[in-house]
């Protein structure tokens, strides 16, 4: 696995295995994961012929401003004020990491990216934010930065963490995906934590709007019998949809 910093950003990434599609994929960590514990996953996306990518989101791994604990206590105590904040400001670095790697590698202007709950979440506004990101595969993930109907106490927002919201909340900027990129929710149908009705309501959002000449084009898979889980049913779909649409 190679590693480097762009700017104050350290990623790691590994480069296609055999034949290379010369497109690049991201894939991001969940909440007060790091991008190490995506390396396998990067290992299987080279072996497919990507170049793939995963760097730490803001406050998380060599980005952490303590330790895990502390990280996690924090934002379990108020999530709208600071998880909101990780979002907006992770997202908005997704440009600059897909600069980096297209320029480095001489690799297409097709782009893909996945995640893992809070990596997921910051995958669908990234597919807002750059139009070179075609195919988006969010995991246990949501559109809707409410979030209701979890379980998990929301906290309220300072003004900083709402201002976050207020101009990145996917639900509410529908516009941000007028260009139809390719977005595939893989949601647990019983998970309670980040509940799947998000993503439904999203699709059917966009379905009316900005998708309703290519409604197929965004779509939200439910895995029965699963909770907040990333499954292997659902790495398996997300493998096979970035090999099929990357090459679009």
């Amino acid at each position: 696995m190679n590693t480097e910093r762009v700017d104050d950003i350290p990623l790691i990434y590994q480069l296609p295995a055999g034949e290379d599609r010369h497109k690049l994929v991201l894939f991001l960590a969940g909440f007060s994961g790091d991008k190490e514990s995506c390396a396998p996953r990067l290992e299987e996306l080279a072996a497919l012929g990507f170049t793939a990518l995963s760097f730490d989101a803001w406050q998380h791994g060599q980005r952490m401003r303590t330790d895990v604990a502390e990280l996690r206590a924090r934002v379990r105590g108020n999530i709208r004020r600071y998880f909101w904040p990780i979002l907006a400001h992770t997202a908005r670095e997704v440009p600059r990491i897909i600069d980096w790697a297209l320029e480095r590698f001489c690799l297409d202007e097709s782009v893909g990216i996945g995640g893992i709950s809070m990596g997921g979440d910051i995958s669908v506004v990234a597919a807002a934010l750059d139009r070179r990101i075609v195919v988006a595969v969010p995991g246990v993930a949501t559109p809707d930065w409410l979030r209701p109907g979890t379980f998990e106490p929301v906290g309220q927002a300072d003004a900083a963490a709402q201002d976050c919201y207020d101009e990145l909340n996917p639900l509410t900027h529908l516009e941000g995906y007028a260009h139809c990129p390719r977005i595939v929710f893989q949601n647990g149908a019983d998970d309670q934590q980040v509940p799947a009705e998000a993503s439904v309501r999203f699709r059917e959002a966009l379905r009316r709007t900005h998708y309703q000449d290519c409604p197929e084009r965004i779509e939200t898979v439910l895995h029965a019998a699963t909770a907040h889980a990333y499954t292997e049913a659902m790495w398996d779909n997300t493998k096979r949809l970035l090999a099929e649409h990357l090459n679009e």
